[in-house]
């Protein structure tokens, strides 16, 4: 029988990567998109035109976290087996901008979820994006699952409130419920207004003279950084597990984002110093100063380590915006691959 999948967060990275690793599997997928007055699902579009998706197995539906009443009625009609937790306001600097609509969404949007699923009375196993931002102002390195939070931003109290609801429906309701604690992972599919990305893009357009500056805020802040197509496979498989738990994803190794300018620019043949500027602000009113996953514990029950390194990661995200620019002066504009 065809397993189905309801994923929040459809349109984003994560969610279109994850849904075309379950449609690989056979599954049919159900996403939530928010109504919006411009087209928002090119990246699903790959798989809109892919001999994979012939039996119409994608389906997307209007819903928003903050709408209790609108989750409810999709969790009674789809009766998923499986729900991804995957929407948020995923900003962690504009979360200080729209700190209450951030605790909304990223927060009390997750006990809506929960809510909906054991108000219809359905057992499907629940996967919570957690986040490494919730370590914040970190208390040991590496991190581990039972390594304290200390959270410095509204999108991480808010991610925080998320993993202790999830916690709280699994031992009081019986849920199959898990959170993947996922550090940074990134992928030519990542939002522009993200570092990475920015940086990428800027290469790109800098090399072809498009653009003279890059403007960022601290570039000695480290993460650890992974790709983004690898990190989904590790939330599939926990809810495949026959007990639910918590579990970080990782790659055990922290670089700043000064490395990955490094990196990204040397790619092309070019200095990071003569085309970066610091902009206060971008600065975080609270800085994250270095993130390192410890993935020890999904390795040994899921199976799962990274594959694609921090290098190789930027240089692959490099080539990937050259190519989407080069793509656009040819006037041969294709989707995010």
């Amino acid at each position: 029988m065809t397993k189905k999948a309801l994923i929040t967060g459809v349109t984003g990275q994560d969610g279109s990567y994850l849904t075309e690793l379950l449609v690989e599997k056979g599954y049919e997928v159900h996403g939530i998109i928010r109504r919006a007055s411009t087209f928002n699902t090119g990246r699903l579009d790959p798989l809109y035109a892919s001999p994979q998706d012939t039996n119409k197995q994608l389906h997307l539906h209007y819903g928003d976290l903050s709408d209790g009443s609108g989750l409810s009625r999709l969790i009674a009609e789809i009766q998923p087996d499986e729900v991804y937790n995957l929407g948020a306001q995923s900003h962690v600097r504009v979360s200080f901008d729209a700190p209450e609509y951030t605790a909304d969404v990223d927060g009390t949007g997750t006990i809506r979820l929960l809510e909906a699923i054991r108000q219809a009375g359905i057992q499907p196993r629940f996967y919570q994006a957690s986040s490494s931002e919730m370590y914040g102002k970190v208390l040991e390195i590496p991190q581990t699952e039972t390594t304290p939070f200390y959270p410095r931003s509204p999108y991480a109290c808010a991610k925080v409130f998320s993993y202790w609801a999830v916690v709280n429906y699994r031992e009081s309701y019986g849920m199959h419920a898990s959170n993947g604690i996922l550090f940074n992972h990134e992928s030519p599919r990542r939002g522009e207004t993200f570092v990475t990305r920015k940086i990428t893009r800027a290469v790109a357009h800098i090399k072809a003279g498009l653009q003279k500056k890059l403007y960022l805020g601290n570039i000695d802040a480290k993460r650890d950084w992974g790709y983004a197509k690898e990190y989904v496979e590790a939330m599939w498989l926990m809810l495949q597990q026959p007990t639910s738990d918590d579990y970080v994803v990782a790659t055990n190794e922290t670089h700043s984002v000064r490395e990955f300018l490094e990196i990204a620019f040397g790619h092309v043949g070019l200095n990071y110093e003569d085309f970066v500027e610091i902009d206060p602000r971008y600065y975080r009113p609270a800085e994250v100063d270095i993130l390192i996953g410890d993935y020890t514990k999904a390795k040994e029950k899921l199976g799962w380590e990274p594959k694609v390194r921090f290098a190789d990661l930027t240089r692959l995200m490099v080539e990937a915006d050259v190519k989407l620019l080069h793509d656009h002066q040819a006037g041969n504009i294709k989707v995010r691959s």
